[in-house]
């Protein structure tokens, strides 16, 4: 993601409000987020499609590193022999359904 340019990228809601389809022009182009505020204060931020699926795959990838470093620390890990074993089995159980 983008660092917030403080003097482009933050935006009262009734300006935001008066120009919404500006403002999403913008963030399409630029790829820039924008910090939406509402009596001084941060209210919301406005993220490109792009930006967000960033975020949400960035975030799923890091909870999964951390399971799986988790499983290492628990010693609930399988040899990859193991693994295998338990990948076949599961396949033999559902073609026996």
């Amino acid at each position: 993601m983008k660092l917030l340019n403080i003097s482009n990228d933050i935006v009262p809601v009734g300006e935001f409000k008066s120009s919404i389809s500006k403002w999403l022009k913008n963030i399409k182009i630029t790829g820039q987020p924008l910090v939406i505020t509402q009596n001084g204060k941060p209210a919301g931020v406005l993220l490109s499609p792009e930006e967000y699926d960033d975020l949400v795959y960035t975030r799923r990838f890091l909870e999964s590193v951390s399971r799986g470093l988790d499983d290492v620390k628990k010693d609930e890990t399988l040899s990859t022999k193991d693994l295998k074993e338990e990948i076949h089995k599961v396949r033999e159980n559902r073609r026996a359904e």
